[in-house]
């Protein structure tokens, strides 16, 4: 079987066709979690005016310089402050408080003394000292929140600031998961011998897919059968973006899928990357749907769904990137194990700014050890023209949170 290169892939798979985005308004209360369809642009500057940001006396600068000043009253924050300060005056200002006009500083209250309706200073302050100018946070205009951000709690507080009753969001793709293999129990299943295997692609995948920003059908397991694959396959094609399987891709005797795809009027993109884990998967496409066929080894299969699934559903989104990738420097040597482009588990730590990479308690085995992507794990690439890398090397590491 003729591999392509991992780049070449990932070229093939940036000129699949996306449709338009879809988008629909939710409630900005609702929106959480979900990626933004348009920027969030300020119309107003923050604050509007000169603002007091503690509790103090608004004043003229000058005016510390004499022995006392008048208090003409109090300045509670939201009211429409309308006095205008002359010189040897002060009022009473709470946080929050919009100042009085001809003031141009606060002084805290922790530093003057009040007597008989005066206030005699004991610790002079700077020039505009406690209070924020106008734009200080923003200014009109400014575009706050690019398109494609997921929506996080800073997200939400800052458009509730700007009275944003309602968001655009981009709709969710739905991404169908199934995991293939008669030897596969899904989760509840009594084992009937040892051989046997407990699911845990189609939960993992469907996991990492809504943390993505997808929704997820989750068709759980299916026998090595021809007839109930393509019936299976043939109804998440009906309701579902993407079909995601695990399993059947590879050259054994009961690998169906890689059979059944072709059957269902699909074209296949391409099969088989020279990479590792994850050599044998499928990617096609039935009109504006897609289909991908991933190994079945846990570790494998997740780390093809990062690759290759991902990179779709975030253009479903309308996001430039499906995950953040940085360069980081080997802490130890690292010993190549093929001739592929590989992708290893591995630790990432940050030290002076400056990314490393180490394999701490990371196990060297098979495609099947999940437990490799626990701990804020990383997948460190190391390409096909790559041999044995010393430590100090740099390297392209994809960070596996916040997809």
């Amino acid at each position: 079987m003729t591999l392509l290169s991992y780049e070449t892939s990932q070229n093939m798979l940036d000129l699949l066709h996306i449709n338009s985005l879809r988008v629909e308004n939710v409630p900005m209360s609702a929106s959480l979690g979900r990626i933004l369809a348009c920027d969030i642009v300020a119309k107003y500057n923050d604050p509007q005016f000169p603002t007091a940001s503690m509790d103090g006396y608004a004043l003229k600068h000058a005016d510390l310089e004499l022995e006392s000043l008048k208090i003409l009253g109090f300045n509670p924050a939201g009211s429409d402050e309308k006095r205008v300060l002359k010189s040897g005056e002060c009022i009473k200002t709470f946080t929050g408080s919009k100042m009085p006009q001809g003031s141009d500083t606060l002084i805290q209250i922790e530093n003057v003394t009040v007597e008989n309706g005066t206030i005699i200073i004991d610790k002079p302050v700077p020039h505009a000292s406690s209070v924020r100018q106008i734009g200080e946070g923003y200014k009109a205009g400014d575009v706050l929140i690019k398109k494609g951000t997921k929506i996080a709690f800073a997200q939400i507080g800052v458009m509730a600031g700007l009275n944003r009753v309602m968001v655009k969001v981009a709709i969710r793709p739905r991404v169908a998961v199934l995991a293939t293999g008669s030897e596969i129990l899904d989760l509840g299943q009594e084992s009937q011998n040892p051989a046997q295997i407990r699911s845990s692609n189609n939960y993992t995948l469907a996991a990492l897919f809504e943390q993505a920003g997808a929704e997820v059908i989750q068709l759980g397991t299916v026998g090595d059968d021809k007839d109930s694959i393509m019936k299976t396959f043939e109804n998440a094609l009906a309701s579902a973006d993407i079909l995601v399987s695990t399993g059947g891709v590879s050259v054994g005797d009961y690998d169906f899928v890689k059979d059944i795809v072709p059957r269902l009027g699909a074209e296949v993109i391409f099969k088989g990357v020279a990479i590792k884990p994850g050599k044998h998967i499928m990617v096609a496409q039935r009109e504006s749907k897609f289909i991908l066929a991933l190994p079945g080894f846990a570790y494998s299969s997740t780390v093809m769904a990062i690759l290759y699934v991902l990179p779709l559903v975030a253009k479903m989104l309308g996001r430039e990137k499906a995950y953040v990738s940085v360069a980081a420097k080997l802490g130890e040597n690292f010993k190549k194990r093929s001739r592929l482009t590989e992708f290893t588990a591995c630790n990432v730590v940050v030290e002076d700014g400056e990314y490393f990479v180490n394999f701490k308690d990371k196990k060297v085995g098979s495609s099947a050890i999940l437990t490799n992507m626990l701990d804020g794990s990383a997948l460190m690439l190391s390409g096909e023209d790559d041999g044995d890398l010393a430590e100090g090397t740099y390297v392209n590491v994809i960070l596996l949170e916040n997809f």
